[in-house]
């Protein structure tokens, strides 16, 4: 079995890529090898692998860029999902879609399920909101993954952006009005395995995945500060101050609960959320 991976060489790309599904072969493009908008090298892929099963890790993730550059931002995140859903359906390949919990406003007192309205605040959330319908209208077989506040080793995201600032500041304010609950990619590799393994059950659906504890941006940077220091990694501790949403101006509004509840993934596929804790304490011993 042939499983074709998309966007190989992002964040949640080198995830997977380091800890591949626990069955079939996994053949690994990068956007220069497969540029998931052009339909002509689309046609050509499916031709050349014939994929049984295709994950879908590309995408345009430039949260605050995608308020200037919304044509873009849809054409990876919308457009050639749409190609690409509709490509598996032609050719009954298992389709695995990655998402995000930024399709909701945050608006929700509680974990949002995957039944509950979407709402999105900003071009990123409403961009990858189109991909999850056209996903929906394709009648692919397909699994839709949302997750959420995604960290590892690679690429970029929040964790190494503190692990870079702490290096040379002694100080940092973070906003901590936002909650959810940070999901290491590793961990995410192993959802989507454990969704390859049941994919005979799934009949076009949504899932969650994200870490298991709530936790809010300040308190999350204070772990990995007070992680690094206490590992040698940093040559100083970082003290956090707590500030909010309003005070701390980005192009993109984000959503203030972006926590979800991931009870269906977790009787389905009987796997454990992930526990970020112990990935920054991992990422920290093996990285720096």
């Amino acid at each position: 079995m042939k499983i074709l991976l998309t966007g190989a060489d992002g964040q949640l790309g080198h995830s997977i890529r380091k800890k591949p599904p626990s069955e079939g072969q996994l053949i690994t493009l990068n956007s220069k090898e497969f540029d998931i908008t052009d339909p002509v090298k689309t046609d050509e892929i499916f031709g050349i692998y014939k994929p049984a099963v295709v994950i879908n890790a590309a995408a345009y993730t430039a949260v605050d860029k995608a308020e200037e550059e919304e044509q873009q931002a849809r054409a990876v995140n919308a457009l050639a999902v749409k190609r690409l859903s509709e490509k598996c359906r032609q050719t009954d390949a298992f389709f695995i879609h990655i998402s995000t919990d930024y399709v909701f406003d945050g608006k929700s007192d509680t974990p949002y399920k995957e039944t509950d309205k979407i709402n999105p605040i900003n071009i990123y959330g409403k961009t990858k909101a189109e991909g999850e319908k056209a996903i929906l209208r394709s009648k692919s077989h397909f699994a839709i993954l949302r997750t959420s506040w995604v960290f590892s080793e690679y690429g970029h995201n929040f964790f190494k952006t503190m692990m870079k600032i702490g290096a040379d500041k002694k100080n940092l304010k973070v906003v901590y009005d936002q909650i959810g609950a940070p999901t290491y990619g590793g961990d995410i590799a192993g959802a989507i395995s454990a969704l390859i393994k049941h994919r005979d059950k799934i009949d076009g659906d949504i899932f969650h995945y994200c870490g298991e504890e709530i936790t809010n941006w300040a308190d999350f940077a204070r772990y990995i500060f007070n992680e690094a220091f206490e590992q040698g990694k940093l040559p100083h501790s970082v003290e956090v101050e707590d500030i909010l949403s309003k005070d701390y101006k980005v192009a993109a509004t984000r959503p203030k609960n972006s926590v979800l509840d991931c009870k269906k993934i977790n009787t389905l596929c009987d796997i454990k959320l992930s526990d970020w804790r112990v990935a920054v304490r991992k990422i920290l011993s093996e990285n720096y």
